[in-house]
């Protein structure tokens, strides 16, 4: 891998962490709103620290180790860092399951905002599919039985990579839902201590963090490039928690280009769990394209109704 295509992939990792995170940073920024001046600084230095080394940085070891299980924790852990050629082996061996677990996860998350969630209708269509909500999980289970047809007729443990990925996703979905409905009644009652407000964020930091991490692997297999993309990007988000959040509310389409950039990676994962070879310099030039796209959309948005 050449400097161009690290440079490229960590660029894209860093934009694909800060846009699925935008969600994570407006919560964040009104459960900060409501805290002392001295818990906000705990908060913003020290759970910096938990969101980028320990959750950004377990949670993909602990994925290669899931997908590698016969090389054990530390295995896993210096499996990302090895140039031994049976380790590698191991890990590309290992790959297409992670990669159409993560692809079916993020597909379903689109589909989900597709259907379900509340939003700015950004493309022609979005608007119809919001009102077919009741579809959403035949479309989705329809999508697994198709999607686990096909893996079986290649390897069982492609299928099953498929069924963990659809899990995931169904777990993370019902944490985020509690997290959103806690959210309110918490700034409702305004009762809650700021040790107790703490430990809430890094929970819904933890979540959110999931759909970033498993996207990363459309970039790249590369743990450390992972680590150094996420890691960036959730730098960046912290400094939006803390600087004009209300300013990025008004790009309103940026949540459209998120949803359609995970859509983009998890059909390339898709792709490349049965084993279609996609270029590494894809998914970082997709995401820029589509979230470019909305940014410019939620621009024009802004200026035309600043001038009205």
């Amino acid at each position: 891998m050449n400097i161009f295509s690290i440079i490229i992939i960590v660029a894209g990792l860093v934009l694909f962490e800060v846009i699925s995170s935008i969600d994570n940073a407006i919560i964040n920024a009104e459960v900060l709103s409501t805290m002392g001046q001295r818990a906000r600084r705990w908060f913003l230095v020290w759970g910096l620290f938990i969101a980028v080394f320990v959750v950004r940085g377990i949670l993909p070891f602990l994925i290669v180790w899931v997908t590698n299980s016969e090389l054990g924790p530390k295995g896993a852990l210096l499996a990302t860092f090895s140039s031994d050629p049976r380790v590698i082996e191991a890990i590309e061996k290992s790959a297409p399951i992670l990669l159409i677990g993560g692809g079916t996860f993020l597909v379903f998350l689109f589909f989900h905002w597709l259907f379900l969630e509340t939003k700015n209708y950004g493309l022609v269509g979005e608007k119809f599919f919001t009102a077919q909500g009741v579809w959403f999980y035949a479309v989705v289970s329809l999508l697994l039985t198709g999607i686990v047809y096909a893996a079986l007729q290649v390897d069982s443990n492609l299928a099953f990579g498929a069924v963990v990925g659809s899990t995931a996703f169904f777990i993370t979905h019902g944490f985020k839902q509690n997290a959103e409905a806690s959210e309110q009644k918490l700034l409702q009652k305004g009762n809650m201590s700021d040790i107790s407000k703490i430990l809430y964020l890094e929970i819904i930091d933890a979540t959110f963090s999931i759909d970033g991490v498993l996207g990363a692997f459309a970039f790249t297999l590369a743990v450390p490039l992972i680590l150094l993309g996420n890691g960036i990007g959730a730098l960046v988000v912290r400094q939006v928690t803390i600087g004009n959040i209300e300013r990025i509310k008004k790009y309103v389409y940026l949540k459209n280009g998120a949803m359609y950039s995970i859509l983009c990676l998890g059909v390339i994962m898709w792709c490349d769990a049965f084993g279609i070879e996609i270029p590494s310099w894809v998914s970082p030039v997709i995401t820029f394209m589509v979230v470019g796209y909305f940014f410019l959309k939620s621009r024009r948005a802004t200026a035309a109704a600043s001038n009205h």
